[in-house]
Order: C-alpha cells, then sequence, then structure tokens
C-alpha cells in the first residue's frame, strides 16, 4: 500500500469523518482518481513531439498515455480532424497513491516563484484542477534530455460533495493552497 494511501486510511478518513460531521463511513470524501493531460498543438507540425511528450508523461505517471486526437478540423489552426493534439492518463488507486505524493512532496516545491495553490480551482462539484507550466519539475524526467518545455493540466476527481469538503480532503492529503483574505483573518 503506499505511504499516502495508508496516512489517508489510518488518520485522514478519521479526521475528516469528525470535522465534516459525517456519520456513514462510506460517504467521508477520498481521491477517486487523477487525470494528467497534456495539449501538444505543435505536434501539427512536428510529429516527434507528441513521441517525446509520451515517453516524458509516461516516466511521470507510471503508466502509457493515451493520445488524444482532434474532433474537428479547424482550418485556422491547420488542425484536421484525427490529428494527435494531446495525451492523458487516468491515475486510480495505488499509482494514484504514489504520484500524489511525489507531487506533494517533490514536484510542486520545485516549482519556481511558487506561493500556494489556486484555491479557486474548484469546478462546484468537489474536483479540483491545476496547471503545471514544465514537466522538469518532476524527478522521473532528466532536464538535459528534454527538448522542449511542456505543461500539464493535472485534475483530482473527489466523492466530495462539494468544494468545501474537497477542500478540506485536499489540504488534509497535503496540497498546499494560497491563503486567501478570509482565511488570514482566522
Amino acid at each position: 500500500m503506499a505511504r499516502l494511501q495508508e496516512k489517508y486510511k489510518s488518520e485522514i478518513a478519521p479526521a475528516l469523518k469528525e470535522a465534516l460531521g459525517i456519520k456513514n463511513p462510506m460517504a467521508i470524501p477520498k481521491v477517486e482518481k487523477i487525470v494528467i493531460s497534456m495539449g501538444i498543438g505543435s505536434a501539427i507540425q512536428e510529429k516527434t513531439r507528441i513521441a517525446a511528450a509520451q515517453k516524458e508523461l509516461a516516466m511521470i505517471a507510471g503508466q502509457k498515455p493515451v493520445v488524444c486526437k482532434a474532433r474537428k478540423s479547424v482550418s485556422n489552426f491547420k488542425l484536421r480532424e484525427g490529428y494527435d493534439i494531446g495525451l492523458k492518463v487516468t491515475l486510480r488507486g495505488k499509482r494514484m497513491y504514489e504520484f500524489l505524493d511525489r507531487l506533494i512532496a517533490v514536484a510542486i516545491p520545485r516549482v519556481r516563484d511558487f506561493r500556494g495553490l489556486n484555491p479557486n480551482s474548484f469546478d462546484g462539484r468537489g474536483n479540483y484542477s491545476m496547471g503545471v507550466t514544465e514537466q522538469t519539475i518532476f524527478p522521473e524526467v532528466d532536464p538535459d534530455k528534454v527538448t522542449f518545455q511542456q505543461g500539464m493540466n493535472i485534475t483530482f476527481a473527489t466523492s466530495a460533495r462539494n468544494d468545501r469538503e474537497a477542500r478540506e480532503l485536499l489540504q488534509r492529503l497535503g496540497l498546499p493552497f494560497r491563503k486567501t483574505g478570509s482565511d488570514k483573518a482566522a
């Protein structure tokens, strides 16, 4: 069992149950999946970019990413339906907790000029999304072998019923949210 998963079961879940006043143990919020996606618009001109990004995302996530294809043709972007334009990986279970642990403990502290994650990036249903500007913050990626900088989106899908519960869950897991004006006064 992953270290963070063990911590969730032994410490975080009981604390959430008490803090949120939940009686049913099945209603305690948990992270169900993490989706990591990369949009690679420049793959239209350079076909090698998608392969390089696929290799790096596989190292970061620990599993092979799925290639996303364009659904529509857009002449302004010189894009045809069926072109490879992105990658995504869906993590669940042990791999998800291992990735989350590496993200919190290693990758986020390596972000330059980091002041905390945006606390307003929740979707209203308890899911949180964040962006990473470059893949080199992950220790699996060798910065000397990177040919181009590539950002990625990371989405945490939780079983929380609302944003307040999801924020409480993610804070207890260790995501460093930026303090808002209302948090500083309290």
